[in-house]
């Protein structure tokens, strides 16, 4: 008999203390609270080579230059500053081709660093 008492005993209490559990936004979404994407103070050295070496070099770096095209060292990559394709190809805009080639656009917090880089003169800094 007390064995049968005591089963509602501990649903009840399984179900009071299950209902004091809550989430943290912060916790479960850490991405959009810690990792900001910081634009503020963009290099070519510390933020877009980075970039570049990720995404682009295995095929338009020293040596490769797959399609004609090099973007690496620095005053190769220029000229594809000055006539927009570097900014056109990456974000898939129309008339340029599309890059990286036959995959999704790089992340919005690398397009925007590169964006902002070009906004600031784009120095090879």
């Amino acid at each position: 008999m007390k064995s049968r008492l005591n089963i509602p005993l501990i649903i009840s209490g399984m179900l009071t203390l299950n209902s004091c559990y809550y989430d943290v936004q912060e916790e479960l979404y850490p991405t959009e609270f810690y990792n900001k994407c910081d634009t503020g103070t963009v290099t070519y050295s510390e933020d877009i080579v980075p970039i570049l070496q990720n995404v682009c070099y295995s095929c338009h770096g020293t040596g490769v230059g797959l399609g004609g095209v090099t973007l690496e060292p620095y005053t190769a990559l220029a000229s594809y500053i000055t006539d927009g394709s570097l900014l056109g190809s990456v974000t898939h805009q129309q008339g340029f081709s599309p890059m990286p080639k036959g995959g999704g656009k790089i992340s919005d917090c690398n397009i925007s660093k590169l964006r902002e880089w070009i906004r600031q003169g784009a120095a090879n800094n």
